[in-house]
């Protein structure tokens, strides 16, 4: 991954950068004398999981003898690994709830969550309302949209993942409301399954949305109430569904 890619990600990266637990699991990394060894494990979040693999490689390729492992699986496994110890550090791409104050959060950046379509669907955007209808089974063909005849494919995310907390918080749904047709886990999945399916439509993360765009995977981010899916809307504040890093 480049600068600019892990950019689309990363905005605002601190210093200080997890979410972290009491209890260290066996391999933690140990200070011998002027030299760092061990291993640090990071779970959770599949949105941060990119980002925290290139800081991953920075920091090995400067303590040759710490070897970091990420990986994804969702925030609520980042929460829990971290609470039991499984995990030296948790990624969570949402903000703490009030009865997860037994962690302490370090936002590293902030990104937002989008709808995306595939690149030859004619709709060009949806209203807040038409977006529920679908998730919903209210509507299931493009053609009530004014898109092309064709059976929507309703793509949602898996029980566990903060992006699918912040969508049904947003559009003011309950999972249980959803009528999926595709259920898949991190965002790649989501972008592949709307990219291989002119029908489909799906939400995810705008940073791995842009660079997968960027590099020519047949999707389009649509707007939010009026507002364009970007990086740099979510940096300013003005779009409208977004959360911290942690």
């Amino acid at each position: 991954m480049k600068h600019s890619q892990i950019s689309a990600i990363a905005i605002g990266l601190v210093t200080s950068i997890w979410l972290q637990g009491c209890s260290q699991p066996p391999q933690a990394v140990t200070n011998d004398g002027n030299r760092l060894q061990g291993k640090l494990v990071l779970t959770g979040s599949s949105t941060i999981a990119p980002l925290a693999a290139e800081i991953g490689k920075k920091f090995e390729s400067q303590h040759s003898g710490v070897r970091v492992d990420v990986q994804s699986g969702g925030s609520s496994r980042g929460i829990a690994d971290a609470r039991q110890g499984v995990a030296n550090i948790g990624m969570v791409s949402r903000a703490l709830k009030p009865e997860e104050k037994d962690l302490k959060a370090f936002s590293i950046a902030r990104d937002g969550v989008t709808v995306i379509l595939h690149q030859e669907n004619p709709v060009p955007s949806l209203t807040d309302k038409q977006i529920v209808d679908i998730y919903t089974g209210k509507v299931n063909n493009w053609k009530q949209l004014g898109g092309k005849d064709g059976a929507i494919t309703v793509v949602n995310k898996a029980e566990g993942r903060s992006t699918l907390e912040l969508f049904t918080h947003y559009f003011k749904l309950k999972n249980t409301d959803i009528k999926a047709q595709v259920v898949i886990g991190d965002n790649e999945q989501g972008i592949k399954t709307v990219a291989g399916n002119p029908n489909g439509i799906g939400y995810v993360s705008i940073g791995s949305a842009e660079n997968s765009a960027a590099n020519k995977e047949p999707i389009k981010l649509l707007p939010v109430n009026g507002v364009a899916a970007t990086t740099a809307n979510v940096q300013n504040g003005s779009f409208p569904i977004s959360r911290p890093l942690n």
